[in-house]
């Protein structure tokens, strides 16, 4: 797929989830924003799945561990064809299967997620039994750079690390910003390449809004190492006024806010 059509699908993915997130009243749109352009490169170029056929045995898994940025996975989903606009626009309803926190309920989803660092943990234990039966699948999670707060995730990096698991990619969405502020001011991630470094991991740090640099990250290879990849993110990317700001974790945007943000995306 061509760059072009990357910005094209990213962008229209953007509207959706902003006008779904004013329709329900719904948080997290920061957080789903940042993500969009990682998710539009894995789903549309790197994954091998297949969306009329969500449980496809040999299917590449993704995890969203970050679940309070469904919205994003989900409208990813919808435009990948795993169901339709009809069940999309249910997002955040009563009786809906999308939930406003990731559900395997829904097609594509492969586990319901939203009490941080347990996605890592899960991908890891799937990783780890496909090496075993030689299975050639790869495992993706996304983490929010936040969420390595959770000690679980260093547990599962150690065992990742120990039982050389390169089947597993572990994508780090670093929009430096968590629900109580900046993510420098809860807990200081400096140098957070490093401490990947320190595991003996195939890291790597790039922009997770430059497609060229996406697509590359995803698709590199190393033997008998995990491979982790840190996104530098914006959190909002997309809304000027959503940008870098924490209100937007918890903020449903007003019709007002709603308009604004389709003017700049468009």
């Amino acid at each position: 797929m061509s760059l072009k059509n990357f910005k094209s699908i990213s962008k229209k993915l953007r509207i959706i989830c902003v006008e779904l997130a004013y329709k329900s009243s719904s948080s997290h749109i920061g957080s789903s924003l940042s993500i969009i352009d990682i998710l539009t490169v894995l789903y549309f170029e790197v994954l091998n799945i297949k969306p009329k056929n969500p449980n496809y045995k040999n299917r590449d898994k993704f995890i969203l561990s970050k679940g309070h940025a469904c919205l994003a996975q989900y409208t990813v989903l919808y435009k990948a064809g795993f169901f339709d606009k009809k069940m999309l626009d249910t997002f955040g309803k009563n009786n809906s299967k999308l939930m406003t926190h990731i559900s395997s309920e829904v097609p594509g989803v492969e586990l319901s997620t939203g009490s941080l660092g347990h996605g890592l943990p899960f991908a890891t234990g799937i990783a780890y039994i496909n090496k075993i039966l030689k299975k050639k699948i790869k495992i993706f999670v996304l983490i929010s750079d936040g969420e390595l707060n959770e000690g679980s995730n260093w547990e599962a990096i150690q065992f990742a690390s120990h039982h050389k698991l390169s089947n597993l990619n572990i994508l780090i969405d670093q929009n430096n910003e968590q629900s109580l502020g900046p993510t420098n001011k809860i807990i200081n991630l400096e140098k957070l390449i490093d401490k990947f470094k320190c595991y003996n991991l195939d890291v790597c740090e790039t922009d997770g809004h430059n497609y060229t640099n996406i697509l590359k990250s995803l698709k590199r290879t190393s033997n008998n190492k995990t491979k982790v990849t840190i996104f530098k993110t914006i959190k909002g990317k997309g809304v000027s006024f959503m940008e870098n700001k924490t209100l937007w974790h918890y903020k449903s945007p007003s019709y007002y806010e709603y308009s604004l943000a389709l003017k700049e995306i468009i």
